[in-house]
């Protein structure tokens, strides 16, 4: 298949530079330990904000953990990836546009999601600021690739990731281990330098926050967390798919979604049973297969770590298969998916909706 982005990894590179030098290894790896520091600090500076003001998940039948939990701490994720936004602009000015309206969006999301951290909104406001900023990050894939077809695939996939990342944080370690490991596979499969440089950060910022989250959390991600972890993905993937300022083939879209593939399966499959059995669809609840599988083996963190496997098999699938024939691509990533879908059936995921209960998640 043509490369991923339309062009080659020097020709990409030299369009993110713009004619300026990028920083070396050395210097790249410095900044990337600096994004660990600050989203760990930061991490650490809400878990005490949230203390201080009593933001805590208290335990439940609708809630899957047992200690009271403070909440918000992806806030830390947040302010890291802030700042790799701006280095990226700071580096190149003519990534300077994009990465505003790119940040734009990340504020909005991560905003409305503080608030809900605060006090609950209903998912309609929150869908409509999701939207919002959908629109910005669609506007960064036009630009990118200069396609409607692509602006659209954009504000769908940052509408979807957006929404399966909040869905899926219900359990310690799983929505951040499952954002780093996918971020991971992004840089591996990406060619242009702006998709690997935020994959590359994110996966840095995850890594500051997983500390406290981790076999046992001592903080949640909160909505503020979970939201922006499905858009900077949404981001990362958009930039790798559309970078090369050329048409994409259906193939590389393929590729790029089979890292998050257990995600998109638990949380899509779990609610097309719930609007199927007309249940409140839009609400929480804790019957996912992943809440389902934590509560059967006691423990959290086997679970995450499963997970974490299966993106880590799928993202070595996808690089394995990356320069194979378009047809090879997409039927392999429909039988990935097929199959995917017959484990979870088989698991008997669907049959235990039945008692799932709507509540709010944490993880």
């Amino acid at each position: 298949m043509p490369e991923l982005q339309g062009m080659g990894h020097d020709q990409a590179a030299a369009e993110l530079r713009g004619g300026l030098s990028m920083p070396g290894l050395p210097v790249a790896a410095a900044w990337l330990a600096l994004l660990f520091v600050a989203s760990l600090a930061g991490t650490v500076a809400a878990r005490r904000y949230a203390i201080r003001r009593d933001l805590l998940d208290h335990p439940g039948e609708r809630r899957s953990h047992v200690v009271a939990t403070p909440r918000g701490g992806g806030i830390g994720i947040v302010v890291a990836m802030l700042g790799a936004l701006g280095l990226l602009a700071w580096w190149n000015p003519a990534q300077a546009l994009p990465m505003a309206l790119a940040a734009t969006g990340l504020l909005l999301v991560s905003g409305i999601g503080w608030i809900d951290d605060h006090r609950p909104l209903t998912p309609w406001s929150r869908l409509a600021v999701h939207a919002v900023a959908s629109v910005l990050l669609a506007a960064v894939a036009y630009g990118a690739g200069g396609q409607w077809v692509c602006a659209l695939l954009a504000f769908a996939l940052c509408m979807v990731l957006v929404n399966i990342w909040n869905f899926m944080d219900g359990i310690d370690g799983i929505a951040a281990l499952q954002a780093l490991v996918v971020a991971a596979a992004i840089t591996l499969l990406a060619n242009v330098a702006a998709a690997r440089w935020i994959a590359l950060a994110l996966a840095a910022a995850c890594f500051g926050f997983l500390p406290l989250n981790l076999p046992r959390a001592r903080i949640f991600l909160g909505d503020v967390g979970s939201g922006a972890l499905g858009y900077l993905l949404a981001l990362a993937m958009v930039l790798a798919a559309t970078g090369g300022g050329q048409a994409t083939s259906p193939a590389a879209w393929v590729l790029l979604l089979l890292p998050p593939s257990a995600f998109f399966l638990d949380a899509s499959l779990t609610l097309l049973v719930r609007m199927l059995r007309g249940e409140r669809w839009w609400t929480p609840h804790v019957g996912h297969l992943y809440q389902r599988a934590a509560r059967e083996v006691g423990r959290h963190w086997p679970v995450t770590l499963a997970y974490a496997a299966w993106a880590m098999v799928a993202g070595g699938l996808a690089f394995a298969i990356r320069d194979r024939p378009e047809t090879f691509i997409m039927c392999s990533g429909i039988a990935w998916y097929l199959g995917g879908g017959i484990l979870w059936l088989g698991s008997g995921a669907h049959r235990g909706l039945d008692s799932g209960l709507p509540g709010k998640q944490s993880g």
